[in-house]
């Protein structure tokens, strides 16, 4: 099943090509955009820019240490540079530069982590982003962007673009269906959305898992349970009043997310919700596990990461809810 299917959601190419889409747009419209690129512009879809305008397009080889290194040069002259390559390569090659060159010097640069999560599937661990929000999340200065849709990689990749200082946005290699109509919603680094109401727990998800909380949701109604979803696509800084709303007002929480859960999403939301209205929660991702090679969907239901996950996640705490409410 695709996500978002029974949540009745319309399909998309996969979310790498939006990508591809956004950072041509931001550099049509701003002449400051360069783009630099590991080598692997055709799989990023950064090379979109390379073919609009060569002359700003810098390909700098399987080098990761030297792209981001470049790459703060370059912000440091005026520029808005674009560092785009594999989440897990960044990560593992260049996370030195990223913490000293970007973050430390607080410096107008814009990390494409692509691949991220394990749903580009038969590429293989080595090539799994899994570890991004844990890493990124470690830098003071750096803000986390994760997009859910279509819709809000176009607006998230500008909203980068024009933010003023270091920003880290996640990219997948796979197909996630449209949750906002375009125009219809802004987007903003600290931002989140309610993407569907419900009154007896929140379930908070990013990136690919927004859709399959959508499905989730559609399967609970059917029991009588109402769950509100919130897309938190800021995962640094956090909506803090946003989550600590959905507490307060549903009573139980559950956080899913394509990450491993130390040090992921969910650790943090609940750091803020333990420290001014604790409820309930229960999380959704990995646990302390590397991913085989696999078809997507298949590594999704192996590793718990699917809407009937959720669903069972949402039953749990709801337990759990109820017999807080009886002692």
């Amino acid at each position: 099943m695709q996500l978002g299917e029974k949540a009745g959601l319309k399909s998309s190419k996969p979310m790498r090509d939006f990508f591809g889409e956004a950072i041509l747009a931001v550099a049509t419209e701003n002449p400051r955009v360069v783009v630099l690129d590991g080598d692997l512009g055709n799989s990023t879809k950064a090379e979109t820019v390379r073919q609009a305008f060569p002359e700003r397009f810098f390909n700098i080889g399987i080098a990761e240490s030297n792209l981001v290194g470049i790459g703060a040069g370059m912000a440091s002259c005026d520029l808005i540079p674009w560092i785009t390559s594999f989440s897990s390569f960044l990560l593992c090659n260049a996370y030195d530069q990223i913490r000293l060159a970007v973050a430390m010097s607080n410096i107008n640069a814009k990390i494409l982590g692509s691949h991220g999560g394990i749903t580009l599937g038969k590429d293989g661990p080595t090539q799994m982003g899994i570890e991004d929000f844990a890493l990124m999340g470690g830098l003071p200065t750096m803000q986390m962007l994760v997009p859910s849709d279509p819709t809000s990689m176009l607006a998230l990749v500008k909203v980068a673009t024009d933010y003023e200082g270091p920003v880290w946005l996640r990219s997948s290699r796979v197909a996630v269906p449209y949750i906002y109509e375009a125009g219809k919603v802004d987007f903003k680094v600290g931002g989140s959305h309610v993407v569907r109401v419900g009154n007896d727990v929140t379930v908070i998800a990013c990136g690919i898992m927004v859709a399959s909380a959508l499905d989730a949701a559609t399967t609970l109604i059917e029991e009588g349970i109402s769950v509100r979803v919130l897309d938190l696509y800021s995962l640094r800084p956090m909506d803090t009043a946003a989550i600590l709303t959905a507490a307060r007002e549903t009573g139980a929480l559950v956080c899913a997310e394509e990450h491993l859960l130390t040090g992921g999403m969910g650790s943090n939301v609940a750091r803020i919700v333990s420290g001014e209205h604790p409820v309930p929660m229960r999380f959704v991702g990995l646990d302390d596990v590397y991913i085989e090679s696999g078809d997507p969907n298949d590594l999704l239901e192996k590793y718990h990461l699917t809407s009937d996950d959720i669903c069972k996640a949402v039953r749990e705490v709801l337990t759990a809810k109820a017999k807080a409410g009886r002692s």
